[in-house]
């Protein structure tokens, strides 16, 4: 009998500890998922910023007037390579994307840059980065939803709090950007 409730409370403790260990490993994966998905924004950021200068080069010789539209892409792009945190880099992003945005925008009264075989292909690769870096924006979103979502869950909050994992920010587009781009002819 005593070898019985010994191999009972060995099967709980065993219970128990294969429990919180199966949470921690899901902890550290969600989080893990979190550096992951902005490790991925981030090469495709790193592409796009190599990218860039070659577009400004090309629309310099045509955009004589457009200078600023040129200066604002330019100038978000160092800011980007300056930031250190990923709120910084987010904010320098949103201003990347909207200066993008204008340039291509303003590019559509240049009828010779349009035709620009080197500013097309720039074009093209510039928007499909663009598409890919907002599908891996979202992948980076719902990573640190799950992530939210499992350290304040009861009983996994417990083991999250012990190990001071906090709340992660999403990334969040700026309500200016999410409105069309004005061009004035």
């Amino acid at each position: 009998m005593e070898w019985v409730v010994l191999a009972a409370v060995i099967f709980v403790v065993v219970g128990v500890v294969g429990y919180f260990i199966g949470i921690y490993n899901g902890l550290i994966m969600v989080k893990n998922n979190i550096d992951k998905a902005w490790a991925n924004i981030d090469v495709l950021l790193k592409q796009r910023h190599d990218e860039l200068p070659k577009l400004i080069e090309t629309c310099k010789g045509y955009m004589k007037y457009e200078q600023s539209v040129l200066e604002k892409v330019t100038q978000a792009r160092t800011a980007f390579m300056n930031a250190t945190s990923i709120e910084d880099k987010t904010k320098a992003e949103n201003q990347l994307t909207a200066g993008l945005k204008t340039l291509f925008a303003v590019s559509e009264n240049y009828p010779d840059l349009k035709a620009n075989a080197s500013f097309l292909q720039l074009q093209g690769r510039i928007s499909g980065l663009e598409n890919e870096i907002a599908d891996r924006r979202e992948f980076f979103n719902e990573s640190v939803n799950i992530y939210n979502i499992r350290i304040q869950q009861f009983p996994d909050a417990i083991l999250a709090n012990s190990l001071k994992y906090t709340r992660c920010s999403m990334l969040e587009i700026p309500a200016e950007e999410k409105t069309d781009v004005k061009i004035q002819f």
